[in-house]
């Protein structure tokens, strides 16, 4: 009988020998010694002996020896060597595992036969040497796995482009296969009946140690894992091991460990642990992870980010395959909902949406289960809407998305519906991008998935909703009769016991009857109550109709939650960030699409949005814009377009101007497009609308901008429909006609001069002159008419001459009500006296914006002028170098003469002489030769300057004159006086006008308007948001256009980042933003100044908070935020106000620190040392300090720690300097008052005094001198002594040091003494000369009293 196999810690220990007669390599060969004809034969003869004997022959010490020297070696051996020695283990293997059941059947009907004989010491040797056979080829096999796959690793390593590349060859050694195969036998091995074999129910625990860890190792290999094959065998092999053998706890420590370290097991351990439940029956694999998962300390999952996040994902998993299983384990995990890791927060939300779905849907069992069931379900429920405010953004976003899962599912029920709404509608203003993408995706999933129909108006549910309401309430009656007659007994009440089932049971059948309705009936119903027929059908019984009536009045409460959060969506699409833009016009076009209100409002805003520098949101307005209003209908589609340029406004027509233009240079707009829209405009489609002709005229215009012949076709139908009487119909047809002939192509142009020529510019006069369009419709009329002369006539100054003077007639002829006088000191002489106030607001109107498009074609014809001239030169100097008669080099030589006599240059000054002169002619009226325009500029001058007369045109309202007078009269001659006007007007308008004229001229002449930039910079804090709003224009536009300097007034376009307008907010955001992409970065250098002047205003503070905020979240790189933190910390040196110490504390805590950053902080700290006694600076400096510690490294972090302590430190220091302080001034305080109050009674016992002296002393008339020189000496050095003494006590107090009461001089006091003693001898003392020593010794003991006094308030 051969010895026990053991199996040894490693391959190695075999050759070692033991004392308890186990088996080991005694005579193993050394196979790198053989050469390769010796090593094969020597692996033929291995293999023959395995094929050629018996199973058991592996127990023979040779096979054994020579089996083991080929598996140490196994790495050198070639591919035809190792195949054959893996064949003929794995074989005799698999032939060895049937025979263990042979073996068993054998030894029951042995122990039958001959109970205690000799066949059963026979059947006990064989059992033995099977049990070796099993060990030894176990062993074999895996040690062969484990050594080719070291090999394997290490060669991927080394050469890993060059193995992927080769191809094998056919007869080559297929590890991959081979691998598959030893693995699932080993596998199979496990799933054999053991318990015979080894004795027992469980195997030794030396054999499952050694699979289970070798299983575990192999698991480690994610090349491994990838072939199917060996992960289903390695699974099964661990499910066995755990379950089957009850190996449960030493096989879940190690899965533990794994999922610690690998991510890639993080889904083949979730296979094989619920392989092993659906195999076995047996949970109690996945149960004890769950448990030792929870059990685990949740300040463990903090500190091990990877192992956190690789453990949610496992639990997500499994929970998706064992949902019935994990959920009665829930409540392990839930106690992780309270810890700080957010990875097993978002896991555990993830386990709990995967639970609802799936481990709820069994509808079989008592009532008492369902109980369960359903609270269950409600308890997760309520926790999901509860982590919708969980801290972590990470985590709020994952609830919303498991919510989203939950509603695809159809796993919320109605009556929940409605509160997750609105959930998601409230976190569409999370602080965080996440979130507001989750829940706008949540609402778009939510309202695609509905359970109220496809139609969501709110006046239809409330109709519908009214007529069940009254059909119920007649219903209820006789529900109420039907139970009188067959209600219970008195005595046959329901018990308390029965109340939970019974609700149990009604809130199911409550949903059931919710959820059979189907979606479409609601529809049908609101279809129905839309007729003029008010009958409602009938849909049942009583509970019927009430379930219909809770599922309109939920889908009433979702229509309102939806429609709710228009406001907040359209503010999404102003956010910085795209995919807020993309999702918010997502959720816009599914709110269209269930006809939720306000949300074809809320799109048409969208349109702006195309002028967005960012690719994506500019593709998913366009996308939306041919999803909503572009139909396969040619006729619809053009009705569609038409409707939307009817109805909106200025900066939405030039977005979808944009759009279409875009549209149609990409070809998405057809040619059947075109003609709808065509016959939209000529009538040609019934009962189209002045309206809707105007509409397709306008689109075409836009998509002229493109394609310009598409104007070409219709040229007699625009002048015939758009200046004829459908003009007066919709007046505002004749300006987009004048639009529509600007953009006419060159050859349409030549076109209508030869053939209409004429009649056009007599109907554009007209328009001009004439006075049958309204008066608010005129002014934008005759811009376009006016342009579209100057772009069609070939000398528009003719046709502005003839302008002019017919306004300039029709003007001073009138003599019609409604008229101003013009008063003695307007300047204005040889005119009518009277004027028509509307007349001379058009007049004005034409000569400025003649002026204005005559300054526009003089500089067209110079830019005209010099093309042509560039193009001739051009032209001449190829035709010499093409011409070979000529030599090439006379060509340069004439360039040369030509450059040294100066003939280009005084064609460019002469062509410069001449443009300046025609401008001087529109601009100024000061020039010696006036012309036309020149003589207006006189008039309007004094026009303007007469403040009287612009006054009462304000009080006729008629603004239009004060309007088109300052737009005429801007010009660089009249500065002063418009900067005057647009400070002093009364009229917004007026305001507004002039600021943006301003705008112009400083494009046109920066040198002049450049000492007025502070009056420019004033118009941010105009009273009125309209001029506010342009001032901001204007100046983001001179700014990042480089037009204009930014000087030291920066800082109110930075005070406008918080205007009470949203729109002058988004608009002074916008320029931020944009400055922070020029260059590098221009807000870096201004943002000290910014700080300092908005410290210094009476700001808000919430207001400045946001305002800096927003200006350094605009600063990104780390080199710049360096920078600021030195900046910053050099203003506290220069700095003594406290509301300064917290403003600079504060944006300091707003800065993205570095490393860099936090060593520039602790070593700027004398500059702001001062500043750390007030509590709020030192609130700002302890958020740095904790910034700082988490991304800190142990060396940093030491150096925060100790500044931290530092600052505590001084900031305590600080406190008791200014608590002593504060003491020693009011202490000065009280000292003060005590003062006072002795010197007020000794003034009193003075006077007292004086009047006994006057009532009852007899004075010597002889010693009067001498006498009254000795009275007043001494009041003097008392009073000396007195104020000594008051000064010690103050000094004293000053310097902050004990006080203590002053030594009297005795000497003095004694010599005082003696003079007085010296009188009395020589002259007497009467009775009254005793009252004053009385009164002296009292004054003493006064000043006594008073310094007690002082030393106990110390």
């Amino acid at each position: 009988m051969a010895p026990a196999f053991i199996f040894p810690p490693n391959l190695h220990s075999l050759e070692e020998e033991h004392q308890d007669n186990r088996f080991f390599a005694q005579n193993h060969t050394n196979i790198a010694s053989l050469r390769s004809s010796d090593l094969e034969e020597f692996v033929k003869g291995v293999s023959f002996d395995l094929s050629d004997r018996e199973l058991f022959c592996i127990e023979d010490q040779d096979v054994f020896d020579r089996v083991y020297s080929l598996v140490k070696a196994f790495s050198a051996l070639t591919p035809a060597c190792k195949f054959n020695i893996v064949e003929s283990l794995r074989s005799n293997f698999s032939v060895l595992l049937p025979n263990v059941d042979s073996i068993s059947r054998l030894s029951n009907s042995a122990q039958d036969d001959d109970y205690g004989g000799t066949g059963d010491a026979a059947m006990l040797e064989r059992l033995a040497s099977h049990r070796n056979a099993f060990k030894i080829y176990t062993f074999f096999l895996v040690h062969i796995v484990l050594a080719e796959e070291a090999s394997c690793n290490a060669t991927t390593t080394s050469k890993p482009a060059a193995s992927s590349r080769k191809k094998l060859p056919i007869n080559a050694w297929n590890w991959e296969g081979q691998r598959g195969r030893i693995l699932n036998l080993i596998a199979n091995s496990l799933e054999v009946n053991l318990s015979l074999l080894f004795g027992s129910t469980d195997p030794d625990e030396n054999y499952l140690s050694f699979i289970a860890k070798n299983a575990f190792l192999l698991f480690e290999n994610a090349v491994l894992l990838k072939g199917s094959e060996a992960k289903d065998a390695l699974c099964r092999i661990i499910g066995s091991i755990a379950t089957k053998y009850h190996y449960t706890a030493q096989s879940c420590a190690s899965i533990i460990h794994l999922l610690h370290k690998y991510d890639f097991v993080v889904t083949p351990m979730a296979d094989a642990v619920a392989g092993a439940e659906k195999k076995y029956a047996d949970g109690s694999l996945a149960t004890s992870l769950i448990g030792e998962i929870g059990r685990t300390n949740p300040k463990d999952y903090t500190k091990d980010g990877v192992g956190a996040e690789n453990i949610g994902r496992f639990l997500v998993e499994l929970s998706e395959r064992l949902p019935k299983l994990v959920s009665t384990n829930i409540g392990i995990l839930v106690p992780h909902f309270g810890g700080e890791s957010y990875k097993i927060r978002n896991a555990l939300v993830a386990v709990l949406g995967k639970l609802i779905s799936k481990a709820f849907k069994d509808e079989e069992g008592e009532v008492s289960s369902k109980s369960v069931r359903l609270r269950t379900k409600q308890a997760m429920l309520e926790i999901l809407l509860e982590r919708c405010r969980d801290v972590s953004a990470y985590t709020r976003s994952r609830v919303l998305q498991v919510w989203s899962e939950l509603c695809e599912e159809h796993s919320v029920s109605i009556g929940l519906w409605n509160e997750v709404a609105a959930v998601a509608a409230g976190r569409l203003e999370d602080k965080s991008a996440i979130v507001r993408k989750s829940a706008l995706n949540l609402l778009i999933i939510m309202l695609q998935h509905n359970p109220f129909g496809p139609q969501l108006r709110i006046a239809s549910f409330e109709a519908t909703l009214d007529k069940y309401k009254k059909k119920l309430s007649a219903l209820q009656p006789e529900e109420h009769a039907e139970n009188g007659h067959d209600g219970l007994p008195p005595g046959n009440e329901p018990s308390n016991e029965d109340e939970d089932a019974s609700s149990i049971n009604t809130e199911v059948r409550l949903n059931e009857q919710l959820d059979s309705l189907p979606d479409s009936y609601l529809s049908q119903n609101e279809e129905r109550s839309a007729q003029k027929d008010n009958s409602v059908p009938d849909v049942g019984n009583l509970e019927q109709t009430r379930a219909l009536v809770a599922s309109l009045e939920a889908g009433l409460t979702f229509s309102k939650c939806i429609s709710a959060t228009m406001p907040t969506l359209v503010q999404l699409m102003a956010s910085s960030s795209a995919t807020d833009v993309e999702n918010t016009i997502l959720l816009l076009m599914r709110c269209r699409q269930f006809q939720i209100d306000g949300s074809d409002a809320c799109l048409r805003k969208m349109f702006p949005l195309v002028f967005s520098q960012d690719k994506s949101i500019y593709e998913a307005v366009e996308n939306a814009f041919i999803t909503i209003y572009m139909t396969k209908n040619p006729l619809e589609t053009a009705k569609n377009l038409s409707n939307l340029a009817i109805d909106s406004n200025i900066g939405d027509l030039a977005a979808l101007e944009l759009i279409i233009a875009a549209l149609v240079s990409k070809g998405d707009v057809s040619s059947t497009m075109i003609s709808a829209l065509w016959d939209f405009f000529c009538f040609n489609v019934p009962r189209t609308t002045a309206e809707q002709c105007r509409g397709a005229l306008c689109v075409l215009c836009m998509a002229a901008k493109s394609s310009s012949g598409i104007l070409g076709s219709h040229l007699q139908d625009i002048i015939d429909i758009g200046f004829g009487r459908w003009a007066k119909v919709d007046p505002l047809l004749a300006r987009i006609a004048c639009t529509a002939l600007q953009r006419l192509s060159e050859d349409d142009k030549k076109k209508l001069l030869a053939s209409n020529g004429n009649r056009i510019f007599g109907i554009l006069e007209s328009l001009i002159t004439g006075s049958w369009l309204p008066e608010n419709i005129w002014y934008s009329a005759a811009d376009k008419a006016i342009g579209a002369i100057y772009t069609l006539h070939p000398a528009p100054e003719i046709i502005a001459v003839r302008l002019v003077k017919k306004s300039q007639s029709s003007l001073f002829d009138c003599g019609e009500s409604n008229n101003l006088q013009p008063g003695e000191d307007s300047g204005i002489t040889h005119a009518p006296t009277m004027v028509q106030v509307g007349k001379l607001s058009r007049y004005l109107f034409v000569i400025s914006h003649v002026a204005m498009h005559q300054l526009v074609y003089i500089e067209s014809c110079v830019r005209k002028i010099q093309k042509q001239r560039a193009k001739k030169e051009k032209l001449g100097t190829e035709a010499n170098s093409d011409d070979g008669s000529r030599p090439a080099h006379d060509a340069p030589k004439d360039t040369g003469i030509n450059a040294e006599l100066g003939v280009a240059a005084s064609e460019d000054a002469v062509l410069d002489m001449l443009a300046d002169r025609a401008e001087k002619e529109i601009i100024s009226g000061n020039s010696a030769q006036k012309h036309l325009l020149g003589y207006c500029a006189p008039f309007l001058s004094r026009l303007c300057r007469n403040f009287g007369l612009m006054q009462k045109a304000k009080y006729l309202k008629n603004p239009e004159l004060q309007a088109a007078a300052m737009l005429a009269l801007c010009s660089e001659a009249n500065l002063q006086l418009l900067f005057t006007v647009v400070e002093s007007a009364a009229s917004e308008t007026v305001r507004s006008n002039c600021t943006i004229a301003l705008g112009d001229l400083a494009v046109r002449f920066p040198n002049l308007l450049e000492p007025w930039t502070e009056n420019m910079y004033a118009r941010l804090c105009d009273p009125s948001a309209s001029v506010r709003k342009n001032a901001v224009l204007v100046l983001s536009h001179l700014i990042l256009n480089d037009m204009m300097k930014v000087k030291g007034y920066i800082n109110e376009m930075a005070v406008r980042l918080e205007d009470e307008d949203d729109r002058i907010s988004n608009l002074a955001k916008l320029f931020f933003t944009e400055l922070s992409k020029k260059g590098s970065n221009p807000i870096y250098n201004l943002l000290p100044d910014i700080l300092s002047k908005l410290s210094a205003q009476n700001l808000k503070r919430e207001s400045f908070c946001n305002i800096m905020q927003f200006l350094i979240g605009s600063i990104k790189k780390d080199k710049q935020m360096e920078g600021l933190v030195e900046k910053l910390c050099n203003r506290f040196s220069g700095v003594t106000d406290i509301n300064q110490w917290e403003c600079l504390a504060y944006c300091l805590s707003q800065l993205a620190f570095t490393e860099k950053g936090m060593k520039k902080l602790i070593e700027s700290f004398k500059t702001y040392e001062h500043a750390l006694c007030g509590d709020a600076v030192m609130d700002h400096f302890r958020n740095i300090i904790n910034k700082g510690k988490k991304f800190a490294k142990p060396e940093l972090k030491s150096s925060i720690e100790e500044f931290e302590e530092k600052l505590n430190k001084f900031h305590l220091e600080k406190k008791e300097q200014e608590a002593t302080a504060k003491n020693a001034q009011a202490h000065r305080n009280k000292v003060g008052s005590l003062e006072g109050l002795i010197v007020d009674g000794r003034n009193e016992e003075e006077n007292a005094a004086a009047d006994t002296s006057e009532d009852g002393e007899v004075i010597d008339p002889s010693v009067e001198g001498p006498q009254s020189d000795s009275i007043v000496k001494p009041h003097s050095d008392e009073a000396e002594d007195q104020s000594t003494i008051s000064s010690d006590v103050i000094q004293s107090e000053a310097s902050g040091e004990e006080i203590l009461s002053p030594i009297v001089n005795q000497i003095e006091l004694s010599k005082s003494r003696g003079r007085k003693s010296k009188l009395k001898d020589q002259n007497g003392v009467t009775s009254a000369r005793i009252t004053t020593r009385s009164m002296r010794s009292r004054r003493r003991l006064e000043l006594h009293l008073y310094l007690v006094l002082v030393l106990s308030f110390i």
